[in-house]
């Protein structure tokens, strides 16, 4: 895991070492700043969605390296570290060192570049509870347009996605609100809300967005939260639904 960090470290710093907020207000990642500081920490491996949204935005975003090529490249190393943290190798037999050689192999450590563990960052916001307690959603999937899908210039097409309600909360006039874009000019133009339909507890809801892609290639991503009818953000706690296209010219 820490050599796994690392490599997310070394992708940061050669990407011109952007600082987690800016990682996510201006490149778009869509996790949470804690969540960012934490995967390059290498205290526990992080989820493939955290560890996509912090190689996606560097790797792809900055550096403009193909986004096919650094999924299948990075997927492969995080699936292996994370057969190896549920199946680890025998412990090695332990050695008890003084003091000064343990000093030693702790100035070689650094001198090599391991990454050190260190505590939290104590400034890392808490997960923030939803507006009405026992309100949940959860991601059921891309109906339309997968991320990545490849659209021309200009094209008009219609995202859709599933969500399920898994709270005991009934969504009731609700909408997704239009949270932020990226992409070359003017990003992609949507409408700046769109409806949810009712939906009980235990039951999907399936909501659409029109989008016009921008008039110069490159990519799109837009991201959209949940909101009563009088705009209060519902589930802040909750990573944002999105949808991410490629812009070919």
């Amino acid at each position: 895991m820490a050599a796994f960090a690392h490599r997310l470290w070394a992708l940061k710093r050669s990407a011109g070492d952007p600082s987690y907020d800016r990682m996510r207000t201006e490149l778009g990642a869509l996790a949470s700043k804690s969540a960012l500081s934490a995967a390059a920490r290498g205290q526990r491996l992080p989820s493939w969605d955290t560890t996509w949204e912090f190689v996606r935005v560097l790797a792809v975003g900055v550096l403009g390296e193909h986004e096919d090529e650094v999924r299948a490249r990075w997927r492969a190393d995080w699936e292996r570290v994370r057969d190896g943290v549920a199946n680890p190798p025998p412990a090695p037999r332990r050695w008890k060192l003084p003091v000064a050689a343990a000093a030693v192999v702790l100035a070689i450590g650094v001198a090599a570049g391991v990454v050190l563990l260190r505590d939290p960052d104590p400034e890392a916001p808490a997960a923030l509870p939803p507006l009405v307690p026992g309100d949940e959603s959860e991601f059921a999937g891309d109906v339309t347009v997968p991320d990545g899908t490849v659209v021309p210039t200009g094209a008009r097409f219609v995202k859709t996605w599933e969500f399920r309600n898994t709270g005991t909360v009934p969504w009731v006039d609700r909408s997704l609100r239009r949270e932020g874009g990226f992409g070359p000019g003017d990003g992609c133009q949507t409408p700046a809300v769109v409806p949810v339909p009712d939906t009980p507890p235990g039951q999907s809801a399936r909501v659409s967005v029109e989008v016009r892609a921008p008039d110069e290639p490159g990519y799109c991503q837009v991201y959209f939260k949940m909101t009563d009818s009088a705009g209060r953000l519902l589930l802040p706690g909750t990573r944002a639904a999105y949808f991410y296209v490629r812009v070919a010219g």
